[in-house]
């Protein structure tokens, strides 16, 4: 009979180190929780003005579906923020530059849409520097926000944007628009249910990482969403405009600001 399988007090002592290492990591990625970053972390949710609201997409820009965005928000009147990613940025300028010459805010979401679960930091650096500079470069501005794919922060995520003076934003509500079952019916009660003036909306203008179509939902809600905000008296706009809690901090590139400096400014403009 063979004796079990005993660690060593080498493996005993590495394993703490281990773990430690890899909470370190992803510890920061808790803030995804939407309760706790509404109530903890409100400039890294979106919070801003009351009166207004922020509207931002994610994952283009997609010369397929974009185009139908941009003519949607014209006929509205409403400029929003567009979190690229810099893959697609490369691969369609022309589609990314026209979302600078319609007047629309250009923002960072990474050079790929990937899961950060193994500990990266040169990489996360490295990529995010690549894609500040590819929306830099289609924008004719430096990029001030950055949201992370998936709204994954971990700590070398939070190292990366510090080091490129991006900011990290995420979102107050979403429309959960990536879904095969999406609607315009469902994407719209599903930003409605978390609304409240100050809020970031959150919505997707290609399925380059969701189910195939997904964004003709999104597309349908748009003129209802857009309704909905200004009949309970709030305007609607680019994070530009927002007011974002924290972002006039050194010219707005607050990625430099820990969460515990947020906690305190939050708790100094009596937030809650």
């Amino acid at each position: 009979m063979r004796e079990g399988f005993h660690a060593g007090p080498g493996a005993c002592a590495v394993a703490p180190v281990v773990v430690a290492a890899a909470l370190a990591h992803i510890g920061p990625a808790a803030t995804w929780l939407p309760g706790l970053r509404r109530r903890r972390f409100p400039g890294l949710a979106g919070q801003g003005r009351p009166c207004h609201i922020a509207l931002t997409f994610d994952d283009g820009p997609d010369p397929a579906s974009t185009p139908h965005f941009l003519d949607v928000l014209d006929a509205l009147g409403v400029r929003a923020t567009f979190f690229v990613l810099g893959e697609n940025v490369v691969r369609h300028p022309e589609t990314a530059l026209e979302l600078a010459r319609r007047g629309h805010e250009l923002a960072v979401h990474g050079w790929s849409h990937d899961r950060p679960w193994l500990p990266s930091p040169a990489r996360d650096a490295r990529e995010l520097l690549r894609a500040v500079h590819a929306v830099g470069e289609v924008a004719g501005r430096v990029p001030r926000w950055y949201r992370p794919p998936y709204g994954i922060l971990t700590s070398g995520r939070w190292t990366a944007a510090r080091r490129a003076r991006v900011r990290p934003v995420l979102w107050t509500t979403w429309g959960k628009d990536w879904r095969q079952d999406a609607t315009p019916a469902s994407v719209r009660a599903a930003v409605a249910a978390d609304l409240r003036g100050g809020g970031t909306i959150l919505l997707h203008d290609t399925d380059h990482v969701s189910a195939p179509g997904s964004w003709r939902a999104a597309l349908g809600a748009l003129p209802g969403i857009v309704r909905d905000c200004r009949e309970a008296g709030w305007t609607v706009g680019p994070l530009s405009e927002h007011g974002v809690i924290g972002a006039e901090e050194r010219g707005g590139g607050g990625s430099e600001r820990g969460l515990g400096q947020e906690r305190g400014e939050r708790a100094g403009q009596g937030v809650r």
